[in-house]
């Protein structure tokens, strides 16, 4: 019974995170979302209520102004992504900024360096 729960809230996590990126690039039309960005994960909690989302942005500099726009917007991203899924409740949304991937590049740049102190002979 419990593995049918997390399998439910990964299918609706997953399909969340489909239309909340649909509704961002395609609805939403606060001149900060037109950045580059990506939607990496989304956790459902198992009561419905809550979906933290989390979003990677490419550009540094923009991504305080992407959050905040968000921020702002989650009402209206909400309630579109109610009307796109038939869900008997529509979890409120939670956008935390990812810098998983800055972190995995960061780590890969590292051990290139690493690797090539190595075959210079140090």
């Amino acid at each position: 019974m419990a593995t049918q729960q997390f399998e439910r809230t990964d299918r609706i996590g997953a399909e969340m995170m489909r239309e909340i990126e649909k509704v961002i690039r395609e609805e939403v039309k606060d001149p900060r979302t037109d950045c580059l960005f990506s939607i990496t994960h989304t956790d459902v909690t198992r009561d419905l209520r809550y979906a933290k989302v989390y979003i990677s942005v490419l550009e540094e500099d923009k991504r305080a102004p992407f959050m905040k726009a968000l921020k702002n917007a989650s009402g209206f991203i909400r309630h579109a992504v109610g009307q796109r899924i038939q869900l008997r409740y529509t979890p409120e949304l939670l956008f935390y900024l990812d810098t998983s991937i800055e972190y995995g590049v960061h780590i890969a740049e590292i051990l290139n360096q690493i690797h090539q102190e190595g075959q210079d002979g140090y």
